[in-house]
């Protein structure tokens, strides 16, 4: 089933374009780089969510929306991504990057795309634990800036996931966020006992 994708505010999008034009901003990145052919086209706007503090008490956990990453296309593969953030003054290109999140999450799209229910994909970061996870949530029709995680919401480690979490492997939250919650208060007794 196709999934739900949500459209990116025209700003953040403008923002990334601006800087694939510029040779500046894309010194450094390798795929990016004027002899590796085409320029690249933005592609897969997923909205970035960052789910802070998620050791605290349970509870519905609440993530903010602090971006938008776009994968980037050329030749017809995704070379690498974009990601433009809210500022005070509206939306800016923030970076790119290349590293293996990149790969990972277009492997997580495919897999969510072959799922039986229609789920609307996000991009959920989970700081505590070095954690990205493609968040694919119940409500096919929440607006980007909704943050709530429903437990039905299904969430998808990408790789490199920490170690214990199977990457690539979609749970509902109502059953990870617990399991990160404790994995985190077992990381805060041993680094007390030291």
């Amino acid at each position: 089933m196709p999934i739900s994708v949500l459209t990116p505010p025209s700003p953040a999008l403008r923002s990334v374009n601006a800087a694939l034009k510029s040779p500046t901003a894309v010194r450094g990145t390798r795929a990016l780089a004027p002899a590796s052919g085409s320029p690249a086209d933005a592609t897969d706007a997923l909205p970035v969510h960052v789910l802070d503090e998620v050791g605290a008490a349970a509870g519905t956990p609440h993530a903010a929306l602090t971006g938008w990453r776009f994968h980037l296309a050329a030749e017809g593969r995704v070379v690498a991504a974009a990601e433009a953030r809210i500022t005070p003054d509206g939306w800016a290109f923030s970076h790119f990057s290349e590293g293996p999140y990149v790969a990972s999450t277009q492997r997580a799209l495919r897999q969510a795309e072959s799922l039986p229910t229609l789920l609307q994909p996000r991009l959920l970061s989970v700081p505590e634990l070095y954690m990205v996870t493609l968040w694919l949530r119940a409500d096919a029709t929440a607006p980007a800036e909704s943050g709530t995680v429903d437990p039905a919401d299904l969430l998808v480690p990408l790789a490199p996931a920490p170690p214990g979490i199977r990457a690539h492997r979609a749970v509902r939250a109502g059953d990870l966020l617990p399991a990160l919650r404790d994995r985190l208060a077992g990381a805060r007794l041993l680094g007390s006992s030291a």
